[in-house]
């Protein structure tokens, strides 16, 4: 059904959005989408820096030196 849309049939839907709900309230939702994605992003990034992190913090746990005082020579 939705693979017979063209672009004047886009733009039709276009147009009657905008009739429907105003410029300032499509614009509005547009920059509401665009704050979410960008926040989505930012959530990814700092969620993945979080791993790395993580991931070095035990790297170097890993390679501490645990010999008792006592065996080292």
């Amino acid at each position: 059904m939705l693979n017979n849309i063209g672009p004047a049939g886009l733009i039709l839907i276009a147009i009657v959005v905008l009739v429907l709900f105003g410029r300032g309230k499509v614009a509005g939702l547009m920059g509401e989408v665009g704050k979410g994605i960008t926040s989505f992003k930012r959530g990814l990034k700092e969620g993945t820096d979080e791993i790395e992190n993580a991931s070095r913090s035990a790297a170097a746990d890993a390679a501490r030196d645990v010999t008792p005082e006592k065996d080292k020579v």
